[in-house]
């Protein structure tokens, strides 16, 4: 089990926002961290502290009012700590390798992926093409509908067909180099893990990172009973960096 950091910037700001309220006009969008400082300060400290393998989310739409602003702070993020940290949000065949030669270990990519609810295989492979699978990271994230947890995109709002299962991970892991999988229902509400997706991601035997709900030392330490200390954690909301209880420090010791 390995502690992977994260970065969420939305209007240029760092920020950490509930899972699946954000929206293109900022109507009904529900935060719970807004920082004061950029996103290179926050990478500094990832990289003080040997923190690799973190993740940058980009939350505003290409060609929305504030991209250009949140890409500039994503780019100062992956410069103060080249190497150390992924980068997603608007991810594409045509733009992934920009962010790469700015420093970025791995782009991370759903909807790009996931066209109109259903896989663009082609897609994947054009992806595959620019920068290769080992600097390819997926998201999965899923909410919970009916007989299971499907793949949701466009910020989390969007249902596809998929549903999170082992089935799903072996047909996408020639393509990329790990996974990551927000549990979005419970995600930015430090509320609980959701114990049925960490069972799902116990099954399976690629790299996974697993976010959403992380609230204390005692989540981690479930998450790592569940999954046979085999699947890496994110917190967010619950980290004092952000406005929570959590001290950096010992995340990282529970982590080890």
């Amino acid at each position: 089990m390995r502690f992977r950091p994260c970065i969420d910037i939305h209007n240029g700001r760092v920020k950490q926002i509930v899972g699946g309220s954000l929206t293109d006009d900022g109507k009904g969008t529900k935060e719970n961290f807004v920082s004061d400082k950029g996103a290179a300060y926050y990478a500094d400290i990832y990289r003080r502290n040997s923190l690799y393998g973190g993740h940058i989310a980009m939350l505003d739409a290409a060609g929305s009012p504030g991209y250009e602003a949140t890409r500039s702070e994503a780019v100062s993020a992956l410069k103060a700590w080249p190497g150390g940290l992924q980068a997603g949000g608007g991810i594409n065949a045509g733009n992934a390798a920009s962010f790469i030669e700015a420093g970025a270990s791995h782009v991370i990519v759903t909807s790009y992926v996931f066209r109109d609810g259903r896989i663009d295989m082609d897609r994947l492979s054009e992806l595959e093409a620019a920068v290769g699978k080992e600097h390819i990271v997926l998201d999965l994230s899923s909410r919970k509908r009916d007989d299971g947890y499907y793949i949701v995109t466009d910020r989390w709002t969007r249902f596809t067909g998929h549903k999170l299962d082992r089935e799903l991970f072996d047909k996408f892991a020639g393509y990329c180099d790990e996974f990551l999988v927000h549990a979005v229902d419970v995600e930015g509400k430090k509320a609980g893990i959701d114990e049925n997706v960490i069972g799902i991601l116990s099954r399976i035997p690629y790299k996974v990172t697993y976010a959403g709900g992380i609230s204390s030392l005692d989540d981690i330490r479930l998450i790592r009973e569940l999954g046979g200390g085999h699947i890496d954690v994110t917190v967010g909301s619950a980290l004092a960096l952000f406005g929570g209880s959590l001290e950096l420090a010992e995340v990282i010791e529970c982590t080890l």
